[in-house]
């Protein structure tokens, strides 16, 4: 009887040999596909991949905003606002790094597989992947519009007594290397892209300053507020906060740069990345607080929304650093260009069941970076859509989703420095996130009554 017994158990947990087989195929072409995929395919990193992948994302074309930004701020709040941006990023980068491997085995490459094991499947993706779209896409956007103005700059200066062309058109030629570089399959192929977009945000930021410092202290420099009404002054104050909520952006890209790095139980990724981490902020801090302080120091209020444009001689040079600008956005398009080409053709090969091929990855992104050109081209306002966007979507995935993650997660001691520390930030991140899109949106209001479509 108990022979018949264990084998009607046994006869009844055999799955089916037909089963059996399903589920094998089934994870031979996940496998095949996470192989195939852009993030997952290749795990042979360095630690210092890291450094300048994270350096490309971080130093975005946000950092000639930075001195105009400071003159809205003014001395006071501005200081103290970039000092505690930079402090509490790093932190937040610091447990995104943490978070990418702490259940054992399993690593979570995509933002939104970490949102997913925080909040549960269907809340996790509901909450991160619009936000880490919109952020990307936008990212994306305004570097089409700030590659394009830097084209143009880089024409005017060279010849200023030749026929002006039209910004519209320099996007298209800014878009036109991308219709070739988005075809890099992975991480690790725009490494080299990566790495000189790194070395150029380094030179251009040094040359923003070090040509400030050249040009000498401007007569009749004034620090005060540059707006005249106290509702303007608010107002510029909110886009400002945005302008510095843009400039440390680096956080939607950093699960997916980690999962480029090779990992083991003994040597876990964590420990090269973090290096990287640590390598790519003192770059940052090295271009941001100079450009910031010594620009507003120079200019005064009078600083231009970009700081190339205060600086009009000696030519050479603001060419070539406007040249340098252009060089630099192009890595930062393919950095957060990858991601968002991962979802869609996750999308494509998984819920649509396409076949993952080199046909579909070809269509994909020129189809991407054609919408990305477009929207570029009808919204060329620069500086509001920086503060728009900053404020929106960069302010959540920077400042305060990883610290509700590491909350809802970990479950710190109630009061505890670990608890303290991410209300904290959740709360400034909150304050931004409210704040900075009212400036913005006023910005983009005044600029659009004055602007005539593709002109």
């Amino acid at each position: 009887m108990a022979s018949l017994e264990t084998q009607s158990l046994n006869g009844h947990h055999k799955p089916s040999p037909d089963h059996q087989r399903a589920i094998e195929e089934k994870s031979e072409r996940d496998k095949r596909i996470d192989e195939w995929l852009p993030i997952t395919s290749k795990r042979n990193a360095k630690w210092w991949y890291s450094a300048f992948h994270n350096v490309t994302a971080m130093v975005g074309a946000g950092v000639l905003g930075l001195p105009h930004a400071m003159s809205q701020l003014g001395w006071g709040p501005g200081v103290t606002i970039l000092i505690l941006s930079w402090i509490i990023t790093l932190y937040t980068l610091w447990q995104m790094v943490e978070m990418h491997e702490m259940v054992p085995g399993k690593r979570f490459d995509r933002y939104h597989e970490l949102g997913q094991h925080a909040f549960g499947k269907k809340l996790g993706l509901y909450i991160v992947v619009p936000q880490q779209l919109v952020v990307e896409v936008a990212v994306n956007i305004v570097y089409m519009v700030t590659g394009g103005t830097s084209l143009q700059k880089f024409h005017d200066t060279v010849c200023s007594d030749c026929k002006k062309i039209k910004l519209t058109y320099f996007i298209m030629i800014f878009a036109s290397v991308h219709f070739v570089l988005s075809h890099l399959p992975d991480f690790n192929s725009i490494s080299g892209v990566s790495l000189a977009a790194a070395v150029m945000s380094f030179s251009y930021s040094t040359i923003s300053w070090a040509a400030s410092i050249d040009k000498g202290k401007q007569k009749h420099v004034q620090y005060g507020y540059k707006s005249h009404s106290t509702a303007g002054t608010v107002f510029d104050f909110f886009n400002a906060l945005g302008t510095v909520a843009f400039a440390y952006a680096g956080h939607n890209v950093v699960l997916e740069i980690q999962a480029t790095i090779p990992s083991t139980p003994e040597k876990p990724s964590k420990v090269p990345m973090w290096r990287g981490v640590v390598v790519a902020y003192i770059v940052v801090a090295l271009c941001y607080f100079p450009v910031a302080l010594i620009g507003y120091w120079m200019f005064g209020n009078e600083v231009n929304a970009d700081i190339l444009i205060s600086l009009e001689k000696p030519k050479w040079l603001i060419a070539m650093a406007n040249m340098f600008v252009v060089i630099h956005v192009i890595g930062s398009y393919q950095i957060y260009a990858m991601p968002v080409f991962d979802m869609i053709e996750t999308v494509m090969v998984k819920k649509l069941k396409f076949e993952p091929s080199t046909m579909l990855r070809f269509i994909v992104r020129n189809v991407y970076v054609a919408f990305t050109m477009f929207i570029a081209i009808t919204f060329p306002f620069f500086d509001g859509l920086l503060g728009f966007f900053g404020g929106f979507a960069f302010a959540p995935t920077t400042y305060f989703l990883p610290c509700i993650m590491w909350l809802s997660i970990y479950k710190p001691r109630k009061f505890g420095l670990s608890w303290w520390t991410n209300w904290v930030c959740i709360v400034l991140g909150l304050c931004l996130m409210i704040l900075s899109p009212i400036g913005g949106l006023r910005t983009i209001i005044i600029k659009a009554n004055t602007y005539k479509f593709y002109s």
